[in-house]
C-alpha cells in the first residue's frame, strides 16, 4: 500500500497563507495536556505579532514556558482544497514603546482593511462600542513576537 504524502508548501506559499488570514491558534505547554487558544494576528512580512489581554491562562503559560506552536489553517467548505502551516517558535513580549505602537497600530489597519466587526475588539479587551484606534490609545494589552522559528511545517493538499 502506498502512503499519500501531503505536498509541501514553498515560501512564498506559506507567506502568502500568513498574509492572506489573520486568525491563528497557539500552543502552549499546559500543565498536564496542551493549551491551545484563538489569536488575531499581524504579519509585517517577517515576524508574526499577538495583542493579548493581560489575563487569562494564556499568560501563565507563557510565564511559564514561552515556546509554543502557531497554526494557520485554510479550507474550503467542502475540505475539497486546504493549507495549513505550523511555526514552533518562543513568544517574545515587546517593552520598546515605539515598536509597540507600532504594532499596535498594525491591529487598527487589520480590523480597518479587513472590515472586521467591532466585536473583535472583545477579543482584544475592549469594548465592541470602542473604535479600534483605542488600541493605539491604551496600554490594555501585551505585545507579543513569534521569534526564534524553529520548525516549519507548511502542506496543502493542491
Amino acid at each position: 500500500m502506498n502512503i499519500f504524502k501531503i505536498p509541501r508548501m514553498k515560501k512564498e506559499e506559506y507567506d502568502r497563507l500568513i498574509n492572506d488570514n489573520y486568525i491563528c491558534r497557539i500552543a502552549f505547554k499546559g500543565d498536564e495536556f496542551p493549551y491551545v487558544a484563538p489569536f488575531l494576528y499581524s504579519f509585517d512580512g517577517r515576524y508574526l505579532y499577538f495583542l493579548p489581554t493581560r489575563y487569562g491562562r494564556k499568560i501563565d503559560y507563557f510565564h511559564k514556558d514561552p515556546h509554543v506552536s502557531v497554526e494557520i489553517e485554510c479550507y474550503s467548505d467542502d475540505f475539497s482544497s486546504y493549507k495549513f502551516i505550523s511555526l514552533q517558535g518562543v513568544l517574545e513580549e515587546i517593552e520598546n514603546n515605539d515598536e509597540k505602537k507600532r504594532v499596535r497600530s498594525s491591529f487598527v489597519d487589520l480590523i480597518r482593511k479587513r472590515n472586521l466587526s467591532s466585536n473583535v475588539l472583545a477579543a482584544l479587551g475592549y469594548s465592541a462600542s470602542d473604535s479600534p484606534e483605542i488600541i493605539t490609545q491604551e496600554d490594555r494589552n501585551m505585545v507579543w513576537r513569534l521569534s526564534n522559528v524553529k520548525e516549519i511545517i507548511a502542506l496543502k493538499n493542491t
